[in-house]
């Protein structure tokens, strides 16, 4: 995405490479409104993503920030996208393997089993699904694709340099994922997670805020799994 100066100044003043440890969740008092504009957007951006399991440099530029309030969880991603690829289609459709878009896996009690994986696409389609188990020494590969995050909201804006994704996402929708231990946050807890980007455009790009060092599962390195510090 083409940005001002200023503004890829800030982005890479906050950008986190290599193996980061922590990514920030900021609270806010702003009355954020689920629309894909992002210009009202206050808490930093974080990035640009990278290539998943090298740390290498994406084609193109993707920025992801988080905030929170006592009710919600919001997701805000900026995403430079020269040739969109996908289209509008029913709600938990198998978009990973077709179309651009931007995810997020959460993981409340960090234990690697039963967290949530969320993706949205450049055409506001999107899907949910707990992810149980993807080790063989718990039957491997166990997802619930009834999953439902009650209350959810995601929009996407397709914008001249590509495209912009909000999502908010209810605490109280979490709390019915069973055996994950949910608790509410409050300031200075702790959760595992990551964000994604997949780009499909004129070459296939799978993109990680935190890269991982294994190769094994693809975006699923709950072991490699970066920190999310819910902060003032």
């Amino acid at each position: 995405m083409k940005f001002s100066s200023l503004l890829y100044t800030l982005f890479l003043a906050v950008s986190i490479t290599g193996y980061s440890q922590s990514i920030p969740i900021y609270k806010t008092n702003e009355n954020i409104i689920i629309d894909g504009d992002l210009s009202d957007w206050k808490t930093p951006f974080l990035g640009p993503f990278v290539i998943h399991n090298s740390g290498e440099k994406a084609t193109q530029n993707t920025f992801v920030s988080l905030s929170w309030n006592d009710k919600n969880l919001y997701i805000a991603y900026r995403s430079e996208d020269s040739k969109i690829i996908g289209s509008q289609q029913k709600k938990d459709s198998p978009i990973f393997n077709t179309d651009d878009l931007v995810e997020i896996f959460l993981d409340p009690d960090g234990n690697g089993l039963n967290y949530a994986e969320i993706g949205v696409n450049a055409f506001s389609t999107n899907y949910d699904m707990l992810i149980e188990c993807i080790s063989p020494v718990c039957g491997g590969w166990k997802t619930s694709k009834t999953f439902t995050i009650l209350g959810m909201e995601t929009i996407s804006k397709i914008t001249p340099e590509g495209f912009c994704t909000e999502i908010k996402i209810p605490f109280a929708s979490l709390e019915s994922i069973k055996n994950d231990n949910f608790i509410k946050p409050k300031t200075g807890t702790k959760w595992k997670g990551n964000t994604f980007r997949i780009d499909y455009g004129n070459t296939t790009e799978y993109l990680a805020l935190q890269p991982y060092k294994s190769k094994k599962y693809g975006f699923h390195q709950p072991e490699e799994f970066a920190v999310f510090e819910f902060l003032e």
